[in-house]
């Protein structure tokens, strides 16, 4: 296949950066640093780059998620070359599987199925996935086998909003509201009195029932628990720098009842803007 100008380009710089990280991964001149990581010590790089993408692709400029792909490009090669090194997967592989896989999965597009709307796509995609797992045996179609993979694969706030919202959907569900603040009330309580007489372990156990419980109110509210909390995030964040704008010394040279005035006149001010 003949490649265009703009493809031959987008090749080349793809092979500068492969070039690159096999150069910082070079026990001869290579960088003590890249050649010390191991696939293990790149994970929270991996999730780190992957939520700055989405950050900047909300906040940012075509500039900064442009960078931010990069990052989270490097990763995938990075990974790709220690692998590589091992003789486990290379770079090619990752891309080559990864097109196969599109077009198995757009039979519509590459193959003679024909679809009528999105939702066709997304059933066909589901289908043709579980058939490539081999998810068809009885086990692999038991709910607990398909909820442990979003326990596995997934941030805890989204596996489990993910994993409340398909055992809703076979049934294990309140039959209203009433139920679910029943719920909350009740895993508060067992937090109140796990933090004052039991272990560690059992404090941090309904720590965890109590904010699923949350995540379930989220689901019945149509909420998302995520942008929720990201929110909130964000807003003790410019709270903070609205007190710090106006203080002349570190906000740990103030008395508590300094800092409450001080966060309370930041909630203001941001409430009018």
């Amino acid at each position: 296949m003949e490649l265009n100008q703009n493809q031959a380009g987008t090749l080349a710089a793809l092979q500068e950066l492969i070039e690159v990280v096999a150069k910082l991964r070079s026990p001869d001149g290579g960088c003590p640093w890249d050649l010390a990581q191991t696939p293990e010590t790149l994970t929270p790089y991996v999730i780190e780059e992957a939520y700055e993408v989405v950050d900047a692709i909300k906040n940012g400029t075509q500039t900064e998620v442009a960078e931010e792909l990069g990052d989270l490009l490097l990763q995938v090669v990075l990974q790709a070359q220690i692998a590589s090194e091992s003789g486990q997967f290379s770079l090619q592989e990752v891309a080559q599987g990864i097109a196969q896989k599109l077009i198995r999965r757009h039979p519509h597009v590459f193959g003679d199925v024909s679809v009528q709307s999105v939702d066709a796509v997304r059933q066909n995609w589901e289908q043709i996935k579980a058939a490539e797992k081999g998810e068809s045996s009885p086990d692999s179609q038991k709910l607990s086998t398909k909820l442990s993979r979003y326990g596995r694969t997934l941030p805890p706030l989204t596996a489990a909003m993910k994993i409340s919202q398909k055992a809703a959907a076979v049934g294990f569900e309140w039959e209203n509201i009433d139920g679910v603040w029943a719920k909350f009330y009740e895993e508060l309580e067992e937090f109140q009195q796990a933090v004052a007489e039991e272990t560690p372990e059992r404090q941090q156990a309904e720590l965890g029932d109590l904010l699923f419980a949350v995540i379930q109110l989220a689901r019945w509210h149509n909420l998302d628990p995520s942008e929720g909390l990201q929110g909130t995030n964000q807003r003790f964040i410019q709270r903070l720098q609205k007190m710090e704008a106006v203080v002349n010394r570190p906000l740990s040279d103030y008395s508590l009842d300094e800092l409450e005035t001080l966060w309370q006149q930041a909630k203001a001010q941001l409430a009018k803007e």
